[in-house]
């Protein structure tokens, strides 16, 4: 019967702390920084000093299969560099840090107020209000300037001065940088406050050593030991399920460290350093308008990159295996899954990083092609990998005019089929196999074999996180709709010049007015592309009061001809003659059924339009209807 790997033993905090100082317990190198803020390092302090359950921690026993690159933890001496550990702290390293660095280190902490700003702080305990029964304890912990001094009336009027031993007698401050050697400390303190009649002083520092020093001497942390046997996987499951500090821990952060063991940087690969942008800032660039922040592909993240890299080196190896002569369940799989990341080997990821960046960026021009400008409007984060894995397959060959045409029908059917939204891993997989199959001739992919869209879906798509809603937006740009009051058809420099956004045709004011609910004039039927400006002309009035205005013009706005009016509605797949006459309901069956014909076109195969209901009760979304019709700033 296999035993376990792990096992759980309370520790004494002064050894734990002792064994960060000597470097016997490290943390992996790839662990992020200790960033504490004031508030957070105040709050552990009163804690322990109350004897109160902080948290278990984590190790991992070194020597084992997962081979960290190790560093200490952060101020600890030179020569803890020289040791080699006896394990790592895989969960705890804030915690663990902040209490390192505020008792055993013995220097000013550097930390972060609550306004955000940079600091160095010394921590002291006020021992007159951590013997009050009735007071907060974190507010007798107290953080002071590394001169140790606070000061009111910008910096002119000293109000606490501990600059030295003796101002820390005389004001009772007990520095927590001794809180495991107070014996010297309170040596002098019961000198300063010598003679009988100080005797009430002097009980009170025993007091307060009973009840709160000792506190800290004798407190013990659960800790979770993990032997050497543990997997690799174990430990990522480890990382995901129990890490405390912020952002969990990703695959990418446990291959950083294997590969650092290996001499390579992958961190600086993605962030860079101060000589040379990183891949993710890179990524951010591309294609990025002008007048935009970053570019569509800036949220690809740094696993997204290693998922791509994975299905190459997968694909690589199940044809060697063919080649060798297996056959069926003796074939590995194709996948980008946490565990082929963390079996990735460095020689793979450097023989394919340059051809998978290259990947990502083709898909950010493919997005552009699509009118997919906005991370915003991206129907799928998620679809954006094997999009790259595609077309980094591919090559050049994407540029043939067959290819594309099948790209964009796999596209939109992934988005229509709202097949990305979960359960992503085996799509990405299956998909670059499969698409890149089709455009060398086989069969389509069952991503767009699969996908169905319903008729009846148009009704009840009123989100904005929607992948469909997004992609009827993204449509109708590359139709070629034209803004109602410029006629300007919404290219990049368009769409961000004239702050785009999707709009309500029939405002919802005037909804309102007439009785309707929102489930009835939320949905993407009554959305539309339109320019700020354009939507502060709509405003809230029915169709034909601002049809009126945009053909009578004002200073700003030279008057549009009723024809020339209505080429703009129908490049918005509008019938004129039903907005004019404020007909909403012959509106929202007309609109559906041109955009039903717009989605079949874009996936290549008819909708379903029975009337068989799909299972399930649509919840809706008032909120985000109400913020889709917010204006964008000006």
């Amino acid at each position: 019967m296999p035993g376990s790997t792990f096992q759980t033993n309370p520790y004494d905090l002064d050894k734990l702390l002792e064994d960060c100082h000597r470097g016997i317990l490290q943390l992996p190198e790839f662990q992020r920084s200790w960033v504490w803020d004031e508030d957070r390092i105040k709050s552990l302090i009163a804690s322990v000093s109350r004897a109160f359950p902080v948290g278990a921690l984590m190790t991992l026993e070194t020597g084992g299969e997962v081979n960290f690159k190790p560093r200490t933890v952060e101020g600890a001496p030179p020569d803890a560099k020289q040791t080699k550990p006896n394990a790592l702290l895989l969960d705890g390293q804030q915690r663990m840090t902040s209490l390192y660095q505020v008792t055993l280190r013995g220097k000013v902490v550097e930390t972060i107020t609550p306004k955000k700003k940079k600091v160095r702080r010394w921590f002291y305990l006020d021992i007159r209000k951590a013997l009050d029964p009735s007071a907060d304890r974190e507010e007798a912990v107290i953080g002071v300037p590394e001169d140790k001094v606070i000061r009111k009336d910008f910096g002119r009027e000293p109000v606490l001065d501990l600059s030295t031993p003796e101002k820390e007698y005389a004001q009772l401050m007990y520095p927590v940088s001794k809180v495991f050697e107070w014996d010297r400390w309170q040596d002098a303190f019961d000198q300063y406050w010598r003679g009988d009649e100080h005797e009430q002083i002097r009980d009170d520092f025993r007091s307060f050593k009973r009840n709160i020093l000792e506190n800290f001497r004798y407190y013990r942390v659960p800790v979770i030991s993990l032997d050497r046997s543990t997997s690799k996987e174990a430990v990522c499951v480890v990382f995901e399920k129990v890490n405390t500090g912020g952002k969990a821990l990703d695959a990418f952060e446990l291959v950083t460290a294997m590969y650092a063991a290996s001499g390579h940087e992958l961190r600086k690969d993605w962030f860079g350093d101060d000589v040379k942008p990183g891949r993710h800032q890179r990524f951010k660039e591309t294609h990025r308008p002008a007048d935009s922040n970053t570019g569509i592909i800036a949220e690809v993240s740094n696993t997204d990159f290693l998922q791509a890299i994975s299905l190459f080196y997968t694909r690589d190896r199940r044809r060697q295996a063919a080649a060798a002569g297996k056959t069926g369940k003796e074939l590995p799989a194709i996948t980008g899954n946490r565990q082929a990341l963390l079996n990735l080997p460095l020689d793979a990821y450097k023989q394919y990083e340059k051809q998978v960046e290259a990947g990502f960026v083709k898909a950010a021009r493919f997005l552009h092609m699509l009118h997919i400008y906005r991370i915003f409007d991206l129907p799928y984060q998620s679809q954006i990998v094997p999009l790259a894995a595609i077309l980094a397959d591919i090559g050049d060959a994407w540029e043939h005019q067959a290819n594309r045409e099948k790209l964009v029908t796999w596209y939109w059917n992934g988005v229509f089929g709202e097949l990305y939204g979960s359960a992503v891993e085996t799509r990405i997989a299956k998909d670059f196999v499969e698409v890149t199959a089709w455009l060398q001739g086989d069969p389509a992919a069952t991503t767009v074999t699969e996908t169905m869209f319903r008729a009846d879906r148009l009704k009840t798509m009123r989100m904005r996180l929607s992948a469909a809603y997004k992609g009827v937006n993204a449509l109708l740009m590359k139709e070629g709709a034209q803004d109602f009051r410029s006629g300007q058809k919404f290219d990049h420099t368009v769409f961000f010049g004239e702050n785009v956004d999707i709009h309500h045709i029939f405002p919802q004011e005037w909804c309102k007015k007439s009785g309707m609910k929102p489930v009835e004039y939320d949905p993407i039927i009554n959305k539309t592309p339109l320019s700020y400006r354009t939507n502060r002309i709509i405003g809230g009035v029915a169709p034909s009061q601002y049809l009126a205005k945009l053909e009578k013009g004002d200073k700003s706005n030279p008057p549009i001809e009723p024809a020339r009016l209505d080429e703009y509605l129908r490049s918005h797949l509008i019938k004129p003659d039903l907005l004019r006459r404020d007909d909403f309901k012959g509106f929202m069956a007309d609109r559906q059924n041109r955009l039903l014909t717009l989605i079949e076109q874009a996936t290549g195969k008819p909708v379903y339009r029975g009337d068989i209901a799909e299972e399930g009760e649509d919840i809706g979304d008032d909120e985000d209807a109400v913020a889709g019709d917010m204006l964008a700033p000006a």
